[in-house]
């Protein structure tokens, strides 16, 4: 085993906080290096003092050397901008002391004082001791204005915590506080991250009732979200009854980029030229990178060509997507040509950048560059993120490279990267491939630990390995715990399992997960039904599985090469050759070009049940096509004419399928 022992349990590293007592009785020689002998110090010096400060450290030393000194009694922007330095570095107890002492002393608290720390509490991620410092206020006699509420609402929205949010807009309208567009916009922003469109339509009605005109930040988030979920139709709609602007064609074309609908996205372009509007980077950047995703690099070559004429400077994302194109067409050179480019026009690459230069040598193989390149950035001072080691690892696990993967694992975990969903399922995938499935068991269990809930992509992957591996009782049983994770299963869990029941003869828990898929209303797929043939093929169902042809194309599904072929084989060996020629006529009908293994199950049956010259009629025909004849289609004939006592003619096909075998194999 290659990973380090207890690799992934993260040990969660604590900073420890900042002691904070001030002492009360003054303290000899106590005055701060470089400061003048002075016996009074005003205001002004010590906020200039503390405010130049960058060490958070020495900021405190001089705060508490001061204030155990006759020199000076701090006030309350002393106090203030003390809190603000250690609410920026996330010493909250610290926080907590000097609010606190401030009251002790009798020293006066404002509103912008709960704001930094309402703002403080956010930046470290407590929402509930956010909102338990403006529950506070009033204990000090401030009382909280619109303002407070904003950044309360707008940390609570940051963390994701929805459920916070309704009852303090609540709470604010009860206390007579009318919401502002700042506090409208927050609440939009809520809604939408929940998907809510519905509410947020409603939201934008009751702005407007109330006179609180919406602005472009509020309908760009709305917009924005309806292209998200697919809905561009409805954001068009919506994006017409104001003045477009910029950010809102913006949201648009990255809507429609995101549905491959590129001609859309050009005339949305063309629209925002006849407007006046100016594109901007990102606008161009958003239709280079959906042209990357389907591999036009030429066209986003000549998109660049049109921003740069319009004095459009690219920028580190602009040259990502061009280079992300490239490597999607696999040209390696004109990628790297470009990475040179941008440095050379001083753009200093980024993560995301470098993550994206990574990703493309990882698609192509090339991982000795990819690691390189993780090491460069090491070299600069750019720190690897969670994404790129993720990428790195999956590279790994798709060149079959355990030691790679696991090298880059314990390098990510030395240098205190905590892996997320995407690096878990990337590693538990490198196990499977190396049948090391009690090591993947343990990783599922230390995400666990690690607050890391497994998805259902990384059970997928697990039973994917075990079913590969013909452990289907094992893959049964992580299964049977998705449910216990809050994970449920999909059509692609279902389709791993039941490929692998049937493939293992076990036709009676194959068709119960038909069964359960059925009443849990989980959606088939043309891999489902296509697996789900085969299983009733091999039950020796045949009738069944022409039955199920028939759900498929009712539910408008059209069978796939795959399918003919197994229903052309199975009529083959019933020595139903007519059908299976019927079928083979169908299958132009509905787009399915036959293959080789199409020909070779018909000229089978053929030459089983018909004759050998009227199986040539399918080879010349087979020929005609421009399929080539296999070894496994000139033995079927072989055999057949052998077993016609047709010596001279098995030869002749003998000697075709030696030509046909060398041309294949290169000889």
């Amino acid at each position: 085993m290659y990973l380090k022992e207890g690799c992934s349990l993260l040990l969660k590293v604590h900073k420890p906080s900042i002691p904070f007592v001030l002492n009360t009785i003054p303290i000899l020689n106590s005055s701060p290096q470089n400061e003048p002998n002075l016996t009074h110090l005003e205001e002004f010096q010590v906020l200039k003092r503390l405010k130049h400060e960058k060490d958070i450290n020495l900021a405190l030393e001089y705060f508490k050397s001061i204030a155990n000194s006759k020199k000076f009694k701090h006030t309350h922007l002393t106090y203030q901008l003390m809190i603000k330095k250690l609410g920026q570095e996330c010493e909250m107890d610290g926080v907590q002391y000097l609010l606190q002492q401030m009251k002790l002393e009798g020293i006066s608290c404002s509103e912008d004082l709960f704001i930094i720390i309402i703002n403080s509490y956010g930046r470290a991620g407590a929402a509930e001791q956010a909102l338990k410092a403006f529950y506070r206020m009033q204990d000090f006699g401030c009382k909280p204005t619109v303002k407070t509420y904003n950044h309360l609402l707008d940390g609570l929205l940051n963390e994701n915590r929805f459920h916070m949010i309704n009852p303090i807009y609540s709470n604010m309208k009860k206390d007579g506080i009318e919401p502002n567009v700042y506090t409208y916009n927050i609440l939009l922003k809520a809604l939408c991250k929940n998907n809510r469109v519905d509410g947020a339509h409603k939201l934008l009605v009751e702005m407007s009732n109330k006179g609180c005109c919406p602005d472009v930040v509020s309908y760009t988030t709305v917009v924005s979200t309806l292209c998200k979920l697919g809905k561009v139709k409805e954001a068009k709609e919506l994006a017409i009854r104001f003045t477009p602007v910029v950010p809102v064609y913006n949201a648009l074309i990255n809507g429609v980029c995101r549905g491959h609908k590129l001609d859309e996205a050009f005339q949305l372009l063309k629209e925002m030229v006849e407007m006046g509007l100016e594109p901007n980077v990102i606008t161009y950047t958003t239709i280079i990178n959906g042209l990357a995703d389907v591999g036009s690099v030429e066209p986003s070559l000549a998109v660049l060509a049109q921003m740069l004429v319009r004095g459009c400077s690219p920028n580190i994302h602009t040259f990502a997507s061009l280079i992300k194109g490239f490597f999607s067409k696999g040209r390696l050179y004109e990628a790297l040509d470009l990475w040179d480019r941008m440095i050379r026009d001083g753009i200093l690459p980024n993560v995301v950048a470098y993550n994206t230069l990574i990703r493309g040598l990882c698609s192509i193989g090339n991982m000795g560059s990819a690691v390189s390149v993780s090491i460069q950035m090491e070299r600069i001072g750019c720190p690897l993120n969670v994404t790129t080691y993720g990428t790195l690892i999956d590279g790994f696990a798709k060149a079959g490279d355990l030691v790679g993967a696991t090298d880059t694992w314990n390098r990510m975990i030395t240098h205190g990267c905590h892996p997320n969903i995407v690096a878990y399922t990337c590693m538990m995938d490198v196990l499977c491939r190396n049948l090391m499935f009690n090591q993947a068991q343990c990783l599922i269990e230390n995400m666990l630990i690690e607050n890391c809930t497994p998805n259902t992509i990384t059970f997928n992957t697990f039973i994917k390995g075990l079913c590969h591996s013909g452990r289907v009782d094992w893959a049964i049983k992580i299964f049977d715990q998705m449910e216990k994770y809050g994970c449920s299963p999909n059509t692609i869990t279902y389709n791993e399992l039941l490929d692998c029941l049937f493939k293992e003869n076990n036709f009676g828990e194959a068709f119960g997960l038909v069964k359960e898929m059925e009443e849990r209303g989980v959606e088939f797929t043309l891999v489902t039904y296509n697996t789900i043939i085969y299983g009733f093929l091999c039950a020796g169902m045949p009738e069944e599985a022409m039955k199920l042809v028939g759900k498929m194309l009712v539910r408008g599904f059209l069978p796939d090469t795959i399918t003919f072929n197994m229903l052309i084989n199975a009529h083959c060996k019933l020595g139903k050759v007519e059908s299976a020629i019927q079928l083979l006529d169908d299958m132009s009908t509905v787009g399915s070009p036959p293959d080789s293994v199409t020909y070779t199950s018909l000229i089978f049956g053929i030459c089983e049940w018909i004759g050998v010259e009227e199986a040539t009629i399918y080879l010349n025909k087979m020929s005609n096509e421009g399929i080539t004849p296999n070894v496994g289609m000139w033995n079927v004939l072989v055999r057949s004419l052998f077993s016609k006592i047709d010596y001279m003619g098995a030869m002749d096909f003998l000697d075709n399928s030696i030509i046909d075998s060398r041309y294949d194999t290169g000889v």
